[in-house]
């Protein structure tokens, strides 16, 4: 149903007809409400409902015969996307470093054991969240609008409302996330955006003062951190 045209520059992807546009929009609306459901209350009643919610994303790539590249899940465009991260991500993170050098008493770690289990983990677990926001989400959103700005501002607002209450993931992902999906939308490639946020995410958590960052917790959780 919505064609993917593989050429050089940004990836184009045809819009849907009127009356899909409402059907998507509302698939879109329900799976987004159902998982800050899930982070909100679901978790604590109905622990195992994300099995469901996952499996109506995958249902719906069937039901829209979406093919791996469009969902940016192969190698095609892995060098193009990367090209554009690894500048910006060296950018943005070698400051930061030296700033956590300078100021936050940031320390070299031996990459042991722990210390790659915890990378490998959260780097999983970012890969998850980047097939969410731009495989699925932002996938949607742009075979409703061509306005690729347009929809990368959607997908950032709503990464960064998924982590409501804590204020440094908020700004860290409604501003990180409009610049991953704006290199999606023109590389259709979630590989490097993953790598990008799991680096960025450990920065984060380093060098957030920890009165703020809450262990990295959202929704509820937050207002839990430290109680016993």
């Amino acid at each position: 149903m919505n064609k993917v045209i593989s050429q050089p520059g940004p990836v184009l992807t045809s819009v849907s007809a009127p009356w899909l546009q409402f059907v998507t929009a509302l698939e879109v609306a329900l799976i987004y409400a159902g998982i800050l459901l899930y982070i909100w209350r679901w978790q604590f009643t109905h622990p195992r409902v994300w099995i469901f919610l996952l499996a109506v994303v995958l249902a719906s790539h069937v039901a829209h015969r979406d093919g791996l590249a469009s969902l940016g899940l192969t190698l095609d465009s892995l060098r193009a996307s990367a090209q554009v991260v690894l500048p910006l991500a060296l950018a943005l993170f070698v400051p930061a470093v030296i700033y956590g050098f300078v100021h936050r008493g940031l320390l070299i770690i031996p990459p042991g054991r722990t210390v790659l289990t915890s990378f490998t983990m959260y780097g999983v677990w970012c890969v998850f969240q980047q097939y969410l926001m731009q495989s699925y989400f932002h996938h949607r959103l742009m075979s409703m609008s061509r306005n690729r700005h347009l929809t990368s501002a959607l997908v950032a607002l709503m990464f960064g409302a998924a982590h409501i209450p804590n204020p440094i993931l908020m700004a860290a992902t409604t501003a990180g996330g409009f610049i991953l999906a704006q290199i999606f939308a023109r590389h259709r490639n979630i590989w490097p955006l993953a790598l990008a946020q799991t680096v960025g995410g450990f920065l984060i958590a380093a060098l957030s003062p920890a009165s703020l960052i809450h262990s990295m917790r959202v929704g509820p959780g937050y207002f839990f951190f430290g109680l016993r």
